[in-house]
């Protein structure tokens, strides 16, 4: 089995665009617990929404192993 994330970042791009405030791009990459206190949250009221979309952007969002989650397709 090779460590390549099977994440993409096109994915995640996607719904946090979209679906942001209710942290579904956090569980698409395996990260329940903080995906959970987005949903109570809102997103941190958009702010840790936006935070995790600029990360998703340049690159150092990364998945619930710690790797990054870097290729588009």
């Amino acid at each position: 089995m090779s460590n390549e994330p099977t994440k993409k970042i096109l994915p995640v791009f996607l719904l946090c665009f979209f679906l942001g405030m209710f942290g579904a791009h956090r569980f698409y990459a395996g990260k329940v617990g903080t995906g959970i206190l987005q949903i109570i949250t809102l997103g941190g009221l958009g702010i840790w929404a936006l935070i995790d979309f600029i990360m998703i952007i340049i690159g150092s969002f990364t998945d619930s192993d710690g790797n990054k989650i870097s290729e588009w397709t």
